[in-house]
């Protein structure tokens, strides 16, 4: 029998994981990220013979955290799940740390994972026993948003579509399906039409009622110095303009922050002060002032709240419009303090805003023309000496602005003032849970959703969360994926040597003491080196602001070729101005 007489004869026999790999397809799945298990062997050789590893397309990830990691960078670009394939329970246990950030960032993910034999009788000596357990998703449990474990191929095919709608469902999350590798591995009878997929979408958001969308209208119009927080909301292009609009004809001054992405453009006159991981002292003063606040899912409104008033129950007018109560639990924090609210709306913020705009059109409602905003900074950089991190997001936002670039990581200390954001491609946004490691795999996701466009991904990152996941670079080198990486590297986990000053002050210690244990340094690695290791285009140390330009213009050039550039920039152990005390509390990066 020659080879394709062969091939036909294998692809007669039905597999259950043919099955699989057939409704993943269905599903529209364009990617499967992964880091190679046998568990789930039988998967794997599903997508490369029997679909030809395409739609999902294999995406190799040298490391399980790294391969979560690019789905939910992918899913915050694109709005839409990727498949990962996680292998058993060590796979499941390298991946954690990634899984808890895109529970906390609300994407949607669909994770395979896979165990067994179930069955005892079948399981090879010693490995298969380590790899089998009787409940995997009890380790995640807490940070999904559902899990199964099918006894069959039709109730794996059930169990997938209603995984990939839930996890579509607002407020959306990771999915998890565990697949044992005796189902995967075991012929199939039948080879029936799958269903139809549009009869399994995600089910629409409640819209508000009727009588309140004219009572917020009312407050609206009436208040005088009303604010809009804006948080978890659309992405996309219409949802933006809806925004806008709606901000413009009430009169609504608008805070963002650099957690959730680009959501308004902020060079708009009614967005009343710069962004940042934390509100800064601006942004509090303008809550303080607002006789009527509206929050469009905005992440921590308790907590802001406090910082404002100092209070947990301010006398303010609240509105809360928020989905996102549906994942809140008894095991994680992440649900943040208790908000006070005059008006709480479980519905989608997006068609909140869309009927609302609709109510002040009707009613002919319109607010005065905004005045400019004044919040932006105008010093220039210096044109030599050591790099700050203000100079360096100077140099690279002035040197980039026609490139059209996509900021997938800003780091902490990255000067909110300088953002000038107007799509909201201009900006993705951090991680969800502030898990160090996360800025390289993350990364690479948002640059392959963003494949096949005219933006230039770029992402700024920490030295210590390059480190920890530089091996995801190269997955983006292995699949040709353009990217642009700006390592801002002070040698140092410097926020905690924040933490660390903090510390000793508070009980009369030496400050000088506050870089022990925390700085990256004798030796500070070689971070090019690193890169290169990779596979990438890589630069530096570069350390003298009059060098950064060309180096900026010479990497953008590899990447616009279908390349992936590095380059290290040595910048001073600080922040850039504005960066609010509280970012010194409350992350740990």
């Amino acid at each position: 029998m020659d080879q394709t007489s062969r091939h036909a004869a294998a692809n007669a026999v039905a597999w259950g994981s043919d099955r699989i790999a057939d409704l993943l397809r269905s599903l529209n799945t364009p990617y499967l990220a992964l880091t190679p298990g046998s568990s789930f062997r039988g998967l794997h050789d599903s997508l490369i013979n029997h679909l030809g590893n395409e739609r999902p397309e294999h995406i190799l990830a040298i490391h399980e955290e790294s391969a979560v990691a690019i789905a939910h960078g992918y899913a915050k670009v694109t709005g839409k799940p990727l498949a990962v394939a996680l292998h058993a329970n060590l796979g499941l246990m390298h991946a954690s740390m990634a899984i808890f950030n895109a529970w906390c960032d609300r994407a949607p993910m669909l994770i395979f994972g896979a165990v067994g034999p179930m069955d005892a009788a079948l399981r090879r000596p010693y490995v298969d026993w380590l790899h089998t357990a009787t409940d995997l998703a009890a380790l995640i449990r807490p940070y999904i948003k559902w899990d199964n474990q099918p006894a069959s191929i039709p109730a794996a095919v059930e169990a997938i579509i209603r995984a990939q709608q839930i996890s579509r469902t607002a407020p959306q999350g990771p999915v998890y399906i565990c697949l044992d590798q005796t189902l995967q591995e075991a012929e199939t009878p039948t080879r029936d039409p799958l269903p139809n997929m549009r009869r399994f979408e995600a089910p629409r958001s409640p819209a508000p009622d009727r009588a309140s969308i004219t009572e917020i209208a009312q407050r609206l119009s009436s208040a005088k110095r009303p604010l809009a927080l804006i948080g978890r909301v659309s992405a996309k292009r219409p949802a933006w303009d809806r925004r806008v609009a709606f901000a413009e004809a009430y009169g609504l001054h608008v805070l963002t922050d650099l957690k959730v992405g680009a959501k308004f453009p902020t060079r708009h006159p009614l967005h009343a002060a710069s962004p940042g991981l934390s509100p800064s002292a601006d942004a509090l003063a303008l809550i303080r002032n607002a006789d009527l606040i509206l929050s469009l899912d905005w992440i921590d409104l308790g907590g802001t709240l406090y910082q404002a008033f100092g209070k947990p129950w301010p006398e303010v007018t609240v509105v809360q419009c928020s989905l996102d109560q549906y994942s809140h639990n008894g095991w994680s924090m992440d649900h943040q303090a208790l908000p006070a609210a005059d008006i709480s709306l479980l519905t989608d913020p997006d068609r909140l805003t869309e009927l609302l705009l609709a109510e002040a059109e009707a009613c002919g409602i319109s607010a005065a023309p905004p005045a400019g905003a004044s919040w932006a900074a105008a010093r220039p950089a210096r044109s030599a000496g050591e790099i700050g991190i203000e100079d360096l997001a100077r140099v690279v936002i002035a040197t980039l602005v026609e490139d059209r670039p996509s900021y997938l990581r800003l780091p902490i200390g990255w000067p909110g003032a300088l953002c000038d954001f107007d799509d909201p491609l201009d900006y993705i946004g951090y991680d969800g849970a502030g898990g160090i490691g996360s800025g390289p795999g993350m990364s690479v996701g948002s640059a392959l959703g963003l494949r096949g466009t005219d933006r230039l991904p770029v992402a700024v990152l920490g030295d210590g969360d390059f480190l920890m996941g530089a091996t995801a670079i190269w997955s983006a080198v292995h699949h040709r994926i353009p990217l642009l990486v700006i390592v801002a590297n002070n040698r140092s986990f410097f926020n905690d040597e924040l933490h660390q000053e903090r510390m000793a002050k508070m009980r009369g210690r030496p400050v000088e003491n506050r870089g022990v244990g925390i700085q990256i340094d004798d030796p500070a690695p070689d971070l090019a080196m690193i890169a290169r290791g990779q596979g990438c285009v890589a630069f530096g140390p570069v350390s003298d602001i009059a060098d950064l330009s060309d180096t900026l213009r010479n990497a953008v050039k590899h990447v616009r070729e279908g390349r992936v550039a590095f380059i290290d920039a040595h910048v001073r152990r600080e922040y850039g101005r504005g960066i609010p005390a509280q970012v010194l509390r409350t992350t740990d990066q």
